[in-house]
């Protein structure tokens, strides 16, 4: 068998794979233990070559054993689907293999990257935006806090960072961690990530914001960074960028909007007032491999002013590999990558595929479904809302008519589910309660995947109320 037959058969593996994303009747994971796993797929590598039907058992085994995020039960992560286009755009990414630093590698790339980014930055409203991809929602938030950082210092590109200089950002309570991380990789120190207390939404409290940068500057320390989080991890709660946006003005201190989880309700018409005074905001970080189901990664930072990332990040001649000669400036000059993945081909394949209003439709079912979780779970006497919900994410319990410890049988009641692979949803803590969150994060979800859901675990409930 040669590589074209092999090429062949994994054709036919993929189409029944993509076939089985529709199938109800099928698991969204086959449920094995680590040490299950060992004994089933031979991990080690060997000193010699797997024969070619050992290579294609591989396949098999990975396929079967991997959780199948493109099930409509997969409703366990901020990002879940099968986008079709979008899985054509990156074969085709990864048969072409090219990297994004220059327009003399990746010239129809660049021209696609440039589309997106012009795109996105038009219903950000940033006029003369400008943007980059990124490998993740937290490298967004990573180079959105090192940009205002030296925008705000410019001489630290050169001379590095002293800690006298007191830097200090301002996050809700809520926010991800990446921002601590940030703050720690360039060398501010997590501690000097404040967190800021929210209301009982989840969204940030604009007078406690202001009044923390007011003591903030009263300890004599520099306020630099301030996070509206769009669609908080756990409750989907969306910080007030307008408010936010004025106490930013008043005190000179750059506004990033943390839109990895759900930036992309920007699309929809409908409830895009969520993030209203996007447009006022510095930089923007939005994930497309959440809410519009890219293959990951597919993460974008967009800031407000064009040559802003270049100039307050990289800034450097390398002769070596930017020529400049092709009418063109090449990408890899605002990117602190030099090797990158193209990351923006599968997005341009899908949105062309769906097109502007085909995308905006799946964002606002998005919100239907989660408003239709909702509806079950307040229409069923032993569900419970544990916190309102605020846009794509649904916390609720189940209430046992005899157990008194609601957060074990809760944890045991999604861990039941997990196993009995039917399907995934998670779990957090608001407070000292644990919560179910299941979020409606997949673009082609109906009312009966959710009806199916509840099904499954009102069964799986009862099974162990006996």
């Amino acid at each position: 068998m040669n590589n074209i037959e092999i090429l062949e058969v994994s054709f036919d593996k993929i189409k029944s794979y993509i076939q089985q994303n529709d199938d109800t009747n099928m698991p969204v994971i086959k449920f094995k233990t680590p040490s299950e796993l060992k004994k089933l797929i031979d991990f080690p590598i060997g000193d010699k070559a797997v024969s070619q039907n050992e290579f294609l058992e591989l396949i098999d085994q990975y396929l079967t054993y991997s959780v199948k995020t493109g099930n409509k039960q997969f409703l366990n992560q901020l990002y879940s689907g099968f986008n079709f286009p979008a899985f054509i755009g990156e074969v085709f990414t990864v048969l072409a293999n090219t990297s994004m630093y220059t327009y003399e590698v990746a010239p129809v790339a660049t021209m696609i990257e440039s589309e997106m980014i012009d795109l996105m930055n038009r219903y950000t409203g940033y006029s003369a935006g400008d943007g980059t991809f990124v490998s993740g929602g937290s490298n967004a938030n990573l180079v959105a806090m090192f940009s205002a950082r030296n925008s705000l210092l410019p001489e630290i590109r050169f001379n590095g960072y002293d800690a006298g200089q007191n830097l200090v950002a301002f996050v809700n309570e809520h926010a991800h961690y990446s921002f601590e991380t940030a703050a720690n990789i360039l060398g501010l120190g997590s501690k000097n990530v404040r967190k800021v207390k929210a209301d009982e939404f989840g969204r940030i409290i604009p007078s406690e914001l202001e009044k923390e940068i007011t003591n903030s500057l009263n300890r004599n320390e520099i306020p630099f960074f301030v996070v509206a989080t769009c669609a908080t991890t756990l409750l989907g709660a969306y910080d007030p960028i307008d408010e936010m946006s004025e106490i930013c003005r008043k005190f000179k201190v750059w506004l990033h909007a943390d839109g990895s989880f759900g930036g992309s309700l920007i699309l929809s018409k409908k409830h895009r007032h969520l993030m209203r005074g996007i447009e006022k905001t510095d930089s923007f970080a939005w994930n497309p491999h959440k809410l519009m189901n890219i293959p990951l990664i597919c993460s974008v930072l967009l800031v407000k002013k064009n040559g802003t990332l270049q100039h307050n990040i990289t800034d450097i001649n390398a002769d070596y590999i930017f020529h400049d000669s092709d009418q063109i400036e090449d990408l890899g000059k605002k990117s602190i990558q030099c090797g990158r993945r193209v990351d923006a081909v599968k997005l341009w394949f899908a949105w062309k595929y769906f097109g502007l209003e085909g995308y905006q439709k799946r964002i606002d079912n998005l919100i239907d479904m989660a408003m239709y979780a909702e509806q079950k779970v307040n229409g069923h006497s032993q569900l419970e809302l544990v916190a309102s919900r605020q846009s794509f994410s649904v916390c609720f319990r189940y209430i046992p008519k005899s157990e008194s410890n609601l957060n074990a049988f809760n944890l045991g009641l999604r861990e039941a589910l997990r196993k009995a692979e039917k399907s995934i949803v998670n779990y957090g803590f608001i407070g000292k309660t644990l919560t179910i969150r299941l979020v409606t994060t997949n673009g082609e979800l109906s009312h009966t995947d959710i009806d199916l859901f509840f099904n499954n675990l009102l069964t799986e409930a009862s099974l162990l109320e006996k």
